[in-house]
């Protein structure tokens, strides 16, 4: 089983309870075990218009292939209403409003670049709503650049972002 890290997000509608419902989903993925969530943050919009996002991170072990994690994150996102078409790539247009977002930010030490999937998130370093919670679970985690999660946070761009509550309750 590999440790993986998910970044949830949303801006659209009620997204705290997609995230959960998405939480829920994603324990019901045959092969993956969710270890660990994150609190879930309220972040003003980066290079983007529209509501605040809330945003959280979990970490998951899977039997699943990258690729296989990734169509299943995808229909997640395509059930709360985010579209998704053949002619979209990781490329896509970012920073639109969304109800649920759903990204794949490591997969193990796994370096992957094709045209639908990069492993590590190429952006994931300077985003502080994505090192927030990611260091709420994990924040000696190396990232590809060397530094840790909690190093990384420290030096990431300054934006508004608030802890709210734990993504679940234990």
């Amino acid at each position: 089983n590999e440790r993986v890290f998910v970044a949830l997000g949303g801006n659209l509608g009620d997204v705290f309870a997609a995230m959960r419902t998405a939480l829920r989903s994603l324990r019901r993925i045959g092969g993956t075990e969710v270890i660990a969530t994150s609190w879930l943050y309220r972040t003003a919009p980066v290079d983007a218009d529209g509501p605040d996002f809330l945003n959280a991170v979990v970490e998951l072990r899977t039997r699943l292939e990258p690729q296989a994690l990734l169509e299943r994150l995808h229909d997640l996102e395509t059930r709360f209403g985010r579209p998704r078409d053949d002619a979209r790539s990781v490329r896509h247009t970012r920073y639109e409003a969304r109800t649920l977002d759903l990204d794949l930010l490591m997969v193990g030490d796994r370096r992957i670049d094709t045209p639908t999937l990069q492993v590590p998130h190429p952006r994931m370093h300077l985003r502080a709503f994505v090192l927030g919670p990611l260091s709420d679970i994990a924040p000696e985690l190396e990232l590809h650049d060397g530094r840790t999660v909690a190093q990384a946070l420290a030096q990431a761009p300054d934006i508004t972002m608030q802890r709210l509550v734990p993504l679940e309750s234990s």
